[in-house]
């Protein structure tokens, strides 16, 4: 896998596609790695340019100094990618605490980044949402087996309808049970704790950058009401709701979501 460094440590990522848009860069959310956009998402954003991928600090190859981190420091993280690349301006998917890296980096970069596309995050979390990811950092510090840490977050991020098919939950439990969860038990807690400290909130009117924000319908770690406050103090955002999707809305209605982002990209 292709490397680069930044500050001392390495990133892992990868390119796909070619052509003249703007080059993409695709942020995932907590306990992830860049591999889950890799069959949906990949394949389609490809066809209008170059796709970038990565893993966030401690993720797959990608270094970890084992201390703690913000989404400051992740969104740092993307501009020095994008620094080793030679890549001056790209447009931002960032889902979940990817999408609070890309908030971040909207703000503090704005030079960097020409189009913003933000799924399943939020500027600020609730009590619930705190309450929620201290409680899955400490189930990780205690070595909760990984087969149930799955099942637990599934239970947040995907639709009743979809939890209904038992063989394609049994079988995304097994592969990511089997190292489709490249993430220490550490490093995923350290994870949710940026996320709960993460406040963009009261400087969302200071992104320039047009903005498509897109819900999940029936989203519980991230409910509607986190999209459409977004939407509403960014000001140049819209928002999108797909009907049929909760919080992984780009798997469960991938050529909806793709369709949506493609065409917010793609406008003159």
């Amino acid at each position: 896998m292709p490397l680069v460094t930044y500050q001392g440590r390495d990133l892992e990522y990868e390119i796909h596609g070619d052509g003249d848009a703007t080059p993409l860069l695709l942020a995932t959310g907590t306990g992830g790695s860049f591999k889950g956009w890799l069959p949906l998402q990949v394949p389609e954003f490809s066809k209008r340019g170059r796709v970038i991928v990565f893993n966030h600090r401690g993720v797959g190859l990608s270094a970890d100094n084992g201390k703690p981190f913000s989404t400051a420091d992740l969104a740092d993280d993307m501009v020095g990618l994008l620094d080793a690349l030679k890549i001056a301006r790209i447009d931002v998917l960032g889902a979940f605490m990817g999408g609070m890296a890309a908030q971040e980096m909207a703000l503090r970069n704005p030079a960097r980044v020409r189009r913003l596309v933000l799924t399943g995050t939020y500027a600020r979390a609730d009590a619930k949402r705190r309450m929620l990811l201290d409680h899955w950092a400490s189930l990780a510090a205690r070595g909760l087996a990984v087969d149930a840490m799955v099942r637990e977050r599934m239970l947040w991020s995907l639709q009743d309808e979809t939890l209904e098919q038992e063989d394609l939950i049994e079988g995304m439990v097994e592969y990511l049970s089997k190292g489709g969860t490249p993430v220490s038990a550490d490093v995923f807690a350290r994870q949710c704790t940026a996320c709960m400290e993460h406040d963009t909130y009261d400087r969302l009117r200071h992104i320039v950058q047009e903005t498509l924000v897109v819900s999940g319908r029936y989203d519980l770690l991230t409910p509607p009401r986190f999209h459409r406050e977004l939407a509403d103090e960014i000001p140049n955002a819209r928002l999108v709701t797909v009907r049929y999707a909760a919080h992984l809305v780009m798997v469960e209605s991938a050529e909806r979501f793709n369709s949506a982002v493609s065409d917010f990209l793609d406008e003159a």
